[in-house]
């Protein structure tokens, strides 16, 4: 077994954290109390192709393997987790649900465009009624000739106001729980869509999240993917990748709490010795460095069997869980090593303590990964 990056690998590390550093580490404090978003930044990630990393180059698209998709997510999120998750949802839940499923004709639509990162997606399966419980949607697509008119409202969707188009799922037959979800690309200046106002969140807040109101949108019939009542299965294949992402995210996450820890304690005297001398402090970080590290396996190890057409699924949950969870410890632990200052906003160390929580939540809670992972360790 190697444990060797590649030397492609190697390349993208570099060239993801020379841009993080250089680049999107400005105003990113200003940024997430603002609540801008990174729209430059956004134009220079596609520019060095990280908005369709895994697609076909036929596509427009990297052609790049899933552990450097982790580790360019790792890197990004490690100084911005708002331009992470942006990243994250164009990559593994538009771009890849479009090349797997969707048509040819679609795909040379609007998967060229999205890969190339000319335009961008968002995904839209959760409404208010259904979160964890996704097949109890409300969401109704009825077919009227050539076109599917739906009416709906979905919410807690990330790119939902800056996005072009939008992945959506939507009832087409009732009384049949998930069988009758199906899924749909809409353009978002089709007649009668709306975003609404970008919620006010805890933390990654130069992303924005929001909800879509549907009023009679009339989606043309080529725009369905894949059959009517594959929508559920599609949802679900999609989200497993989207959880390497996530884990991703929680990584980057962990490793920027480690870094300011270890470069703060070495920093911060106190009774005449820096901090970093203190075994209370050496224990903390030393915790930190190993969960950090097997977080950073289990993603691999899930990106690895995706890439290998090997069933990962229960492996992504894995991953999502205990990079999330590494992720609101390491943070939480860089607070209390900076003490008053990582409380105050100005130093930028409480924002990846917020930052952290929305990783143990979105894409499926920790409690239904475990559900997951329960699933599969008891078969």
């Amino acid at each position: 077994m190697n444990f060797e990056l590649t030397q492609e690998q190697i390349l993208i590390k570099k060239t993801a954290r020379d841009f993080a550093d250089n680049e999107l580490a400005q105003g990113a404090v200003e940024r997430d109390e603002k609540k801008i978003w990174p729209k430059e930044y956004i134009k220079q990630m596609a520019g060095l192709g990280f908005m369709g990393m895994m697609v076909d180059p036929k596509w427009e698209g990297g052609g790049m393997d899933s552990i450097s998709y982790a580790i360019a997510i790792e890197e990004i999120s490690r100084v911005d987790a708002s331009a992470g998750v942006i990243m994250s949802v164009n990559n593994s839940l538009v771009c890849y649900l479009l090349e797997k499923f969707a048509s040819d004709q679609i795909k040379g639509k609007y998967l060229k465009s999205l890969a190339a990162g000319d335009k961008l997606g968002a995904f839209s399966l959760s409404e208010p009624q259904s979160g964890s419980d996704a097949s109890n949607m409300k969401t109704i697509a009825i077919k009227k000739g050539s076109y599917y008119h739906i009416n709906g409202t979905k919410n807690w969707v990330t790119n939902g106001i800056s996005s072009d188009y939008v992945i959506l799922f939507a009832i087409t037959e009732k009384g049949v729980g998930h069988k009758g979800i199906s899924c749909f690309i809409i353009e978002k200046t089709l007649d009668g869509f709306e975003a609404g106002k970008a919620e006010n969140k805890l933390g990654i807040r130069s992303s924005d999240t929001c909800e879509l109101y549907l009023d009679d949108v009339k989606v043309p019939v080529e725009n369905l993917i894949g059959q009517e009542g594959e929508g559920f299965k599609i949802a679900l294949s999609v989200l497993d990748g989207g959880r390497i992402g996530i884990a991703s995210q929680a990584l980057g996450i962990a490793q920027a709490s480690l870094n300011a820890s270890i470069s703060y304690s070495k920093e911060r005297v106190q009774f005449g010795k820096p901090i970093s001398k203190n075994q209370a402090i050496q224990f903390k970080i030393a915790d930190m460095a190993m969960e950090i590290e097997a977080a950073r396996l289990l993603i691999y190890q899930a990106a690895w069997k995706k890439d290998h057409n090997q069933d990962y699924g229960h492996y992504a949950s894995m991953a999502k869980v205990y990079a999330s969870e590494v992720a609101m410890k390491a943070s939480t632990q860089c607070v209390q090593i900076h003490g008053g200052y990582g409380y105050i906003r100005e130093s930028g160390i409480e924002r990846l303590m917020r930052d952290a929580k929305i990783t143990q939540i979105y894409e499926g809670t920790s409690e239904i990964q475990r559900v997951v992972i329960a699933r599969e360790a008891l078969k």
